[in-house]
């Protein structure tokens, strides 16, 4: 039996983070986003880094409290503003082949009865001002990665019965246990988890279907694949062909839906956090591609005030498939962290495609991947559909129709049992 030490189980994880995550070559330069309150565990990954070969690591804290205070005290002009200098400085980063790690502990309740104008004007201020280094992140310039780190409000949320000063602890067990960590070499069980995903996607591209259909309970939807789309899952490539894991954990297979090929109606299975606010209960109604209509129990007007955020966010930029019977969903619960909660569902984002989910479109224009049927937009914004009830039929280039997905999960293990 392998029994680890906490201490042991965070080396492990800072070391995976590194190895595998974003896998750091030698002479790299890494950049790090932390929470402040997380400041050990950083300097665990720095540690790491450096004993990996990095030229120089580069820290940034993130403190909730001082981003609380802009939205509660600032004037109104300081929400259409973002630093040239920051989205600059990662451009420079990006181009002169440096990585990036982000250690995300974001408290969901951070936002609470700030002024949804303000909110939306942030957002889309800081989009508009780093769509470049965000271009070079959805085409796989860099390596990157995006990961998780428990903070008190965040263990809060996702742990509410637990005593207080448990919180926290059960947070980091969790993100232990989806990452792996358990593993006596968690590094070999990420690479043999990545090469289980590699075969899906191979054998999905194999069979260049057409379309996806869609049903379950408020749900009947048709989404056209686009015709050169690419299925990706677990492992990428940068453009100069470093593997690298942009999410941790991950259990998704993904690609791009062809812009105007989606009709029909979904349902969400799942509040998401959109703009630091809580949509629930929701639909949306899609022709030819667009959302013309929605609707909200919780979050009406912050999901309204995204659909409106630019033409680009009211039509899907990835499709993405993930069986119920999986890890994260097992769980049976909700951690309020869209990096987690995704990789426990079939999800849809509206917004941006990822080019590298179209044979060559990682060397198209915005422009070009408009024109070829992909989506553009400052934003991307996935949101979960899977469910027990969940049916997909997957249709062939001749039309035949295929069962893709039968009770949330894979039809193939439906079968088997």
């Amino acid at each position: 039996m392998n029994l680890k030490t906490f201490e042991q189980k965070l080396e492990d994880y800072a070391r995976l983070l590194v190895k595998v995550g974003v896998n750091l070559q030698a002479g790299q330069v890494l950049y790090i986003e932390s929470p402040i309150e997380t400041i050990d565990f950083a300097r665990l990954v720095v540690k790491q880094a450096y004993q990996a070969g990095a030229k120089y690591v580069q820290v940034v804290w993130q403190d909730e409290v001082t981003t609380r205070l802009r939205f509660d005290e600032a004037e109104e002009a300081s929400f259409d503003y973002y630093p040239k200098w920051i989205a600059s400085s990662m451009e420079q980063l990006a181009e002169s082949g440096g990585a990036v790690l982000l250690l995300d502990g974001e408290n969901p309740n951070l936002y609470d009865r700030v002024e949804p104008e303000r909110l939306a004007a942030s957002r889309k201020a800081a989009a508009a001002a780093r769509q470049t280094y965000l271009g070079y992140v959805r085409s796989n310039y860099l390596n990157w990665c995006i990961v998780n780190v428990p903070t008190r409000a965040w263990a809060d949320a996702a742990y509410p019965e637990l005593a207080g000063e448990s919180r926290v602890s059960a947070l980091w067990e969790a993100i232990f246990s989806m990452s792996r960590i358990g593993a006596a070499d968690p590094v070999e069980a990420w690479r043999e988890h990545i090469e289980a995903l590699k075969l899906k996607t191979d054998s999905l591209n194999a069979k260049r279907y057409r379309k996806l259909h869609y049903h379950a309970p408020g749900t009947d939807l048709t989404v056209e694949l686009h015709p050169d789309h690419i299925w990706a899952g677990g492992g990428q490539l940068t453009q100069a062909g470093f593997p690298f894991v942009a999410n941790m954990p991950t259990e998704e297979v993904y690609t791009m839906p062809l812009r105007t090929g989606t009709n029909g109606v979904v349902a969400g299975t799942k509040p998401f956090l959109l703009n630091g606010r809580i949509v629930d209960r929701f639909s949306l109604t899609f022709k030819e591609g667009r959302v013309t209509d929605f609707a909200a129990e919780v979050g009406y007007e912050t999901l309204k005030r995204f659909l409106e955020s630019d033409e680009g966010a009211r039509y899907l930029g990835e499709v993405a498939l993930v069986p119920y019977d999986s890890p994260i969903s097992n769980t049976g619960r909700l951690f309020y962290n869209i990096g987690i909660d995704e990789n426990a569902s079939c999800h849809f984002a509206l917004g941006s495609a990822y080019p590298t989910n179209m044979e060559n479109g990682t060397g198209y224009s915005k422009e070009e991947l408009l024109l070829s049927g992909a989506n553009v937009s400052q934003f991307h914004e996935d949101f979960m559909i899977g469910s027990p009830e969940l049916r997909i039929d997957a249709e062939l280039e001749d039309g035949t129709m295929e069962a893709l997905f039968r009770n949330g999960n894979w039809a193939a293990d439906v079968d088997q049992k």
